[in-house]
């Protein structure tokens, strides 16, 4: 028998967000964006919306702002990475790993394609096709009953955005929600969703830090609206192997004679 889980029934819900902060701090059209950071933006996005209690994490702080107790207390993270993901210390993207395994929930947005606990989580490349254009991107809506499109009509549309292209080198996802078009002919799986031991991970494309997506009403709704599906059913730790007692009796308990004739 495992140890008693750890439900996760409270309220509010303790959500983290890290951001790289890089760009913000050397561009100044992306300053002009996000005064603040992406991380602020994506902080109101959540406050208005949900009942939670909002940390923030940047890359440059101590142990990226993740250290175990913050993983540990944190419900649902955020993700958003883009030109630092080899400076993201192996071990602080293994902690990120194992709490998605325990339970906690990960919403990867954008270029975090290519961070470390998302690659790690998934086993696969994480690379596509892009092109920074100001094209115009349509997400279609392919499942309106879904619980991440509570809220969003058939389509969003974005004035400007990055082009992401297919082929996207990511799992099959369990679910596929949205897909996306761009000015340009190409289509992108923009919204998947995959479970990772008792944890849920969520994907969402849009969000170059170059144009306003994350002050688009539906974009905030979609990734609140995600914090809310992501989180944790319950917490635990299913990484050891125990050797199980039997509940019933059994021929052989410990394999005596065996071990007694090595």
């Amino acid at each position: 028998m495992t140890d008693e889980p750890t439900m996760t029934t409270s309220s509010p819900l303790k959500v983290t967000i890290f951001n790289e902060y890089l760009h913000e701090l050397e561009n100044e059209t992306v300053a002009s964006i996000y005064p603040g950071g992406i991380h602020l933006a994506l902080k109101r996005a959540l406050e208005e919306r949900l009942d939670v209690e909002v940390t923030t994490a940047t890359l440059r702080q101590d142990d990226h702002g993740l250290p175990q107790a913050v993983v540990d207390g944190t419900d649902v993270m955020l993700w958003w990475g883009h030109k630092a993901h080899g400076e993201v210390d192996d071990a602080v993207a293994e902690r990120v790993k194992s709490a998605v395994l325990d339970g906690m929930g990960l919403i990867v947005l954008h270029s975090g394609h290519l961070s470390r606990p998302f690659l790690k989580l998934m086993g696969t490349h994480g690379s596509l096709k892009w092109r920074e254009a100001d094209e115009k991107e349509r997400l279609w809506n392919l499942q309106p009953a879904h619980p991440l499109m509570r809220g969003v009509g058939d389509y969003l549309e974005l004035a400007q955005e990055e082009m992401y292209g297919e082929r996207f080198d990511v799992p099959e996802p369990d679910e596929l929600v949205m897909i996306s078009w761009f000015q340009g002919g190409e289509v992108f799986r923009s919204l998947m969703t995959w479970r990772r031991g008792n944890g849920r991970v969520v994907y969402f494309r849009p969000g170059h830090e170059t144009y306003p997506t994350y002050h688009d009403k539906t974009v905030r709704q979609i990734i609140a609206n995600a914090v809310s599906y992501a989180r944790p059913q319950l917490r635990r730790d299913d990484s050891s192997c125990p050797d199980s007692a039997a509940l019933e009796a059994v021929p052989n308990p410990g394999k005596k004679h065996v071990l007694d004739a090595s």
